[in-house]
Protein backbone atom coordinates (compact mmCIF):
# COMPACT_ATOMS: atom_id res chain seq x y z
CA UNK A 1 0.00 0.00 0.00
CA UNK A 2 1.88 3.03 -1.17
CA UNK A 3 1.61 5.89 0.44
CA UNK A 4 -0.32 4.55 3.62
CA UNK A 5 0.92 4.99 6.90
CA UNK A 6 -0.26 3.57 10.15
CA UNK A 7 -0.12 2.81 13.59
CA UNK A 8 -1.89 -0.25 14.75
CA UNK A 9 -0.67 -1.80 18.24
CA UNK A 10 -2.35 -5.01 18.64
CA UNK A 11 -2.29 -7.22 21.91
CA UNK A 12 -2.97 -10.88 20.84
CA UNK A 13 -3.82 -13.56 23.72
CA UNK A 14 -4.96 -16.96 23.08
CA UNK A 15 -4.68 -20.02 24.87
CA UNK A 16 -3.93 -23.78 24.76
CA UNK A 17 -6.97 -26.07 23.54
CA UNK A 18 -8.41 -26.91 26.95
CA UNK A 19 -6.11 -24.64 29.13
CA UNK A 20 -4.09 -26.79 29.73
CA UNK A 21 -0.56 -26.53 31.02
CA UNK A 22 1.12 -27.99 27.87
CA UNK A 23 3.83 -24.98 27.38
CA UNK A 24 6.84 -26.44 29.30
CA UNK A 25 9.77 -23.93 30.20
CA UNK A 26 11.83 -26.24 28.64
CA UNK A 27 10.63 -24.93 25.29
CA UNK A 28 8.99 -21.94 25.61
CA UNK A 29 11.75 -19.80 24.30
CA UNK A 30 11.84 -22.23 21.09
CA UNK A 31 8.23 -22.00 21.13
CA UNK A 32 8.63 -17.75 21.16
CA UNK A 33 11.28 -17.29 18.58
CA UNK A 34 9.41 -19.62 16.24
CA UNK A 35 6.39 -17.82 16.79
CA UNK A 36 8.42 -14.57 16.13
CA UNK A 37 9.23 -15.89 12.64
CA UNK A 38 6.00 -16.45 11.83
CA UNK A 39 5.16 -13.19 12.55
CA UNK A 40 8.52 -11.51 10.95
CA UNK A 41 7.07 -13.90 7.67
CA UNK A 42 4.03 -12.19 7.34
CA UNK A 43 5.94 -8.88 7.11
CA UNK A 44 4.50 -7.79 11.09
CA UNK A 45 6.35 -6.45 13.80
CA UNK A 46 6.63 -8.18 17.22
CA UNK A 47 7.03 -6.02 20.42
CA UNK A 48 6.23 -8.61 22.90
CA UNK A 49 5.60 -12.15 23.32
CA UNK A 50 5.21 -14.34 26.00
CA UNK A 51 4.01 -18.00 26.03
CA UNK A 52 2.84 -19.08 29.78
CA UNK A 53 2.20 -22.56 30.27
CA UNK A 54 -2.13 -22.54 29.67
CA UNK A 55 -1.76 -18.97 27.18
CA UNK A 56 -0.15 -16.63 24.78
CA UNK A 57 0.26 -12.96 25.25
CA UNK A 58 2.15 -10.91 22.12
CA UNK A 59 2.06 -7.52 21.14
CA UNK A 60 2.32 -6.71 17.58
CA UNK A 61 2.12 -3.77 14.95
CA UNK A 62 -0.11 -5.03 11.96
CA UNK A 63 -0.18 -3.26 8.48
CA UNK A 64 -3.89 -2.46 7.53
CA UNK A 65 -3.58 -4.83 4.62
CA UNK A 66 -3.63 -7.41 7.10
CA UNK A 67 -6.81 -9.42 8.73
CA UNK A 68 -5.43 -9.79 12.74
CA UNK A 69 -7.69 -13.55 12.18
CA UNK A 70 -5.38 -14.45 9.22
CA UNK A 71 -2.34 -13.32 11.30
CA UNK A 72 -3.75 -15.62 14.59
CA UNK A 73 -4.65 -18.51 12.26
CA UNK A 74 -0.91 -18.64 10.63
CA UNK A 75 0.40 -18.47 14.29
CA UNK A 76 -1.73 -20.91 15.74
CA UNK A 77 -1.25 -23.85 13.01
CA UNK A 78 2.04 -23.48 12.33
CA UNK A 79 3.50 -23.16 16.01
CA UNK A 80 1.32 -25.94 16.73
CA UNK A 81 2.70 -28.00 13.78
CA UNK A 82 5.96 -27.08 15.46
CA UNK A 83 5.12 -28.48 19.05
CA UNK A 84 4.06 -31.21 17.55
CA UNK A 85 6.49 -31.91 15.10
CA UNK A 86 9.70 -31.72 17.72
CA UNK A 87 8.05 -33.70 19.93
CA UNK A 88 7.44 -30.74 22.75
CA UNK A 89 3.95 -32.46 23.37
CA UNK A 90 2.34 -34.78 20.67
CA UNK A 91 -1.46 -33.92 21.10
CA UNK A 92 -0.64 -30.18 21.58
CA UNK A 93 -2.98 -27.79 19.80
CA UNK A 94 -4.27 -24.09 20.81
CA UNK A 95 -7.90 -23.55 21.69
CA UNK A 96 -10.22 -21.66 19.30
CA UNK A 97 -10.51 -18.13 18.76
CA UNK A 98 -8.54 -15.05 20.77
CA UNK A 99 -8.75 -12.13 22.20
CA UNK A 100 -7.45 -8.57 20.43
CA UNK A 101 -6.63 -5.68 22.00
CA UNK A 102 -6.19 -2.31 20.45
CA UNK A 103 -3.71 0.14 21.68
CA UNK A 104 -1.95 3.59 20.80
CA UNK A 105 1.33 3.90 20.46
CA UNK A 106 1.86 5.85 23.68
CA UNK A 107 0.57 2.64 25.39
CA UNK A 108 2.38 0.57 23.53
CA UNK A 109 5.67 0.36 26.16
CA UNK A 110 3.53 -0.38 28.95
CA UNK A 111 1.44 -3.40 26.81
CA UNK A 112 5.43 -4.61 26.32
CA UNK A 113 6.18 -4.68 30.43
CA UNK A 114 2.99 -6.10 31.23
CA UNK A 115 3.76 -9.14 28.69
CA UNK A 116 6.82 -9.53 29.55
CA UNK A 117 5.93 -9.65 33.27
CA UNK A 118 3.41 -12.09 32.49
CA UNK A 119 4.69 -14.85 35.44
CA UNK A 120 4.67 -11.97 38.16
CA UNK A 121 1.44 -11.07 36.80
CA UNK A 122 -0.31 -14.29 36.82
CA UNK A 123 0.64 -15.03 40.83
CA UNK A 124 -2.26 -12.49 41.51
CA UNK A 125 -4.31 -12.63 38.65
CA UNK A 126 -6.13 -15.83 36.85
CA UNK A 127 -5.98 -16.03 33.41
CA UNK A 128 -9.71 -15.85 33.45
CA UNK A 129 -10.06 -13.19 35.85
CA UNK A 130 -7.75 -11.07 33.75
CA UNK A 131 -9.34 -11.89 30.37
CA UNK A 132 -12.81 -11.06 31.74
CA UNK A 133 -10.83 -7.58 32.82
CA UNK A 134 -10.00 -7.20 29.18
CA UNK A 135 -13.29 -7.70 27.88
CA UNK A 136 -15.38 -5.51 30.27
CA UNK A 137 -12.53 -2.69 28.95
CA UNK A 138 -14.41 -3.10 25.68
CA UNK A 139 -17.66 -3.92 26.99
CA UNK A 140 -20.09 -1.17 25.15
CA UNK A 141 -19.60 -2.84 22.01
CA UNK A 142 -19.58 -6.38 23.10
CA UNK A 143 -22.41 -7.71 24.33
CA UNK A 144 -23.96 -5.76 20.71
CA UNK A 145 -21.70 -8.02 18.90
CA UNK A 146 -22.22 -11.22 20.83
CA UNK A 147 -26.23 -11.17 20.09
CA UNK A 148 -25.22 -9.81 16.66
CA UNK A 149 -23.28 -13.14 16.31
CA UNK A 150 -25.19 -15.48 17.82
CA UNK A 151 -28.49 -14.22 15.95
CA UNK A 152 -26.63 -14.15 12.07
CA UNK A 153 -25.76 -17.76 12.80
CA UNK A 154 -28.98 -18.54 13.72
CA UNK A 155 -31.06 -16.53 10.72
CA UNK A 156 -32.07 -13.46 13.55
CA UNK A 157 -34.17 -15.82 15.69
CA UNK A 158 -32.77 -16.24 19.82
CA UNK A 159 -34.90 -18.62 21.27
CA UNK A 160 -35.86 -17.81 25.00
CA UNK A 161 -33.55 -20.43 26.58
CA UNK A 162 -30.66 -19.34 24.24
CA UNK A 163 -31.39 -15.30 25.27
CA UNK A 164 -31.27 -16.38 28.73
CA UNK A 165 -28.07 -17.60 28.80
CA UNK A 166 -26.94 -14.46 26.36
CA UNK A 167 -28.32 -12.87 29.35
CA UNK A 168 -26.56 -14.85 31.92
CA UNK A 169 -23.15 -14.19 30.08
CA UNK A 170 -23.79 -10.48 29.79
CA UNK A 171 -24.23 -10.46 33.50
CA UNK A 172 -21.12 -12.56 34.48
CA UNK A 173 -18.84 -9.82 32.51
CA UNK A 174 -20.60 -6.66 32.87
CA UNK A 175 -20.55 -5.34 36.11
CA UNK A 176 -20.85 -1.94 36.86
Amino acid sequence: MPNTYSQLYIQIVFAVKGRQNFIHESFRNELQKYISGIVKKQKQKLYAIYCMPDHTHTLVSIKPDVAISDLVRDIKSYSSSFVKQKSFKEDFAWQTGFGAFSYSKSQALNVVNYILRQPEHHKKKSFKAEYIEFLESSKSNMMKNICLNFMNKRGGYIAPMELKILLYFFLLIWRP
